[in-house]
């Protein structure tokens, strides 16, 4: 849903923009987009995924949901991942202004979506495998997941040479991330299916 606002948004009063609710907004090309109603799965998975990243010894402060990523494409001005894992240059400068990472600023080492309703609202699911992987490969991030619960898989992208190259997990396969060889998770735990 698009909100109509009196002027196009600079990213900066994007920044501060509140309108009193707990709506998740991105910016594209100036113009307020609702991110819509998230399926419920999507904070459980990430929540999951914070508590084994804290296992293998990545610090809380490199953990967050709710920062933005500065993107740039005609699609986005800034992104809301549903989970980012900073690097040390990442949380040290996004710690330092606010909630979103710029795009002068270092990029997180992973970005982690969850794909809402994927069969029944293409835009949603456009935005997650398409929009998305072309924005965070420019913005340099080496590595970004696409969780998709609906469709049962978990994609592993690993930024080479400017573009990513994907693997494709499924059922029990174990996930194998470059970024995190010892997490030793199957498709299956990270996306919930014990608890579905």
């Amino acid at each position: 849903m698009v909100l109509s606002t009196q002027k196009r948004l600079t990213l900066e009063e994007y920044i501060g923009y509140d309108d009193g609710t707990d709506t998740r907004y991105e910016l594209v090309d100036g113009v307020l987009i609702a991110m819509g109603a998230e399926n419920p799965i999507n904070n459980t998975i990430a929540m999951f995924l914070i508590s084994r990243f804290l296992q293998l010894g990545i610090p809380f402060y490199r953990l967050a949901n709710g920062h933005q990523v500065a993107v740039s494409s005609d699609q986005a001005s800034a992104r809301q991942p549903d989970l980012v894992v900073h690097s040390e240059g990442s949380a040290a400068a996004i710690l330092s202004g606010g909630t979103l990472l710029l795009a002068d600023m270092p990029p997180p080492l992973l970005v982690v979506e969850v794909v809402s309703h994927s069969d029944s609202d293409k835009k949603s699911r456009d935005r997650d495998y398409v929009e998305k992987r072309a924005e965070y490969a420019q913005r340099g991030i080496p590595e970004y997941w696409i969780i998709d619960p609906i469709a049962a898989v978990v994609l592993i992208l690993t930024l080479h040479n400017g573009t990513y190259q994907q693997q494709q997990f499924t059922a029990d396969a174990t996930v194998l991330s470059p970024a995190f060889p010892p997490l030793n998770l199957t498709a299956n735990q990270i996306l919930c299916r014990s608890i579905l």
